[in-house]
């Protein structure tokens, strides 16, 4: 399990290819496989922040 920052568009694709599969049968917590999980989501978190930012709705 190789984990490094996220810093480019194909970055974030192999993460998100990477950890896909886990969603379907989710590791658990405290194993290994959970926690590349848990880190990798992470991180793609803060990507998906950084780069698609979600603007606040108007009050209008």
């Amino acid at each position: 399990m190789n984990i490094k920052p996220i810093r480019t568009e194909q970055d974030y694709e192999a993460a998100l290819r990477a950890v896909e599969p886990m969603f379907e049968n989710e590791p658990g917590v405290g194993t290994p496989e959970g926690d590349y999980f848990e880190v990798m989501c992470l991180l793609i978190e803060d990507y998906e922040k950084k780069h698609y930012p979600i603007e606040p709705p108007s009050l209008i």
